[in-house]
């Protein structure tokens, strides 16, 4: 039995694979080494994670692949997964773009990104990731992600750059007042996850123009900073991640507009994982 888990800032998803075939889907919460200790980690897998896992004592190999997991961090990560996942071939840590490419691209040439919580891209040869634009996290970069989406609409609905009936819709929503946000944001730990969350509210207002037009203007810049710097004529491009597949059709409309052409949005790179690994027993 093997445990192949997708990581990113709000959610890890694990599936339990056995003979090759997938057995269970088990939701913790997100594992990033940047932003969380060994014992944070340790303790969710030990909380969340074991007791949902029909035998653990039966695992084979963990394939861990995480945001932040960056070659530097490899080691604590293992450190943080093999404090209670004891495995007789070992844990492996991948980044979340590789997942990306591993689901999407297999053994192909391509342009793998993510649109989620946050947003990446890469260009992976068929057999590894040789180009990278860095995505610089919420504050500076992540053009597109759930985080960017929420960042931009509190500024909206704060700055007056909304109608008041938005404005009001939102407030209702959330039941936050300015002073909350100001502390989630800058005195709370993951204002990522929290700006992420208020992200939906755009969705379902998509219609309203200027919510429209905010959502593919991140989308085309996501386009132009990141997935225009590859060979994006001459390689199919795959996009993972929550984002991408609620917001599908602008994302594909805000491509057609700069000439891209996307090959498929999926939500999740799990079943793709699977696959990949089954093809390379």
């Amino acid at each position: 039995m093997i445990l192949i888990a997708d990581s990113g800032s709000t959610k890890t998803d694990w599936a339990v694979v056995e003979h090759g075939n997938l057995s269970q889907i088990i939701a913790t919460k997100g594992m990033n080494p940047f932003f969380q200790s060994e014992e944070e980690i340790s303790n969710e897998i030990k909380s969340m994670l074991l007791p949902n896992i029909n035998d653990g004592a039966s695992l084979t190999k963990v394939i861990f692949y995480g945001a932040g997991c960056i070659p530097e961090k490899v080691a604590f990560m293992q450190q943080a997964l093999g404090v209670h996942l004891k495995a007789s071939q070992g844990i492996e840590i991948y980044s979340d773009m590789l997942a990306v490419a591993h689901a999407m691209c297999k053994h192909k040439p391509g342009i793998a990104c993510i649109l989620g919580t946050g947003s990446n891209s890469c260009f992976y040869n068929g057999k590894e990731i040789v180009a990278n634009v860095s995505p610089l996290g919420f504050i500076l970069g992540d053009e597109g992600s759930g985080a960017v989406l929420g960042k931009l609409l509190v500024g909206d609905i704060f700055k007056n750059q909304l109608s008041d009936d938005l404005k009001e819709k939102f407030l209702e929503k959330f039941n936050l007042t300015q002073a909350d946000i100001i502390d989630r944001v800058y005195r709370k730990p993951f204002p990522n996850r929290f700006l992420a969350s208020l992200s939906p509210f755009l969705i379902e207002n998509i219609k309203h123009p200027k919510v429209n037009k905010m959502v593919k203007s991140s989308f085309r810049a996501f386009f132009k900073r990141n997935v225009m710097q590859y060979d994006y004529t001459n390689n199919p491009i795959y996009i993972i991640g929550s984002i991408a597949f609620y917001y599908e059709n602008i994302v594909r409309e805000a491509a057609e507009e700069l000439g891209i052409t996307i090959e498929s949005i999926d939500k999740s790179p799990l079943m793709g994982l699977i696959e990949f690994y089954k093809d390379n027993k």
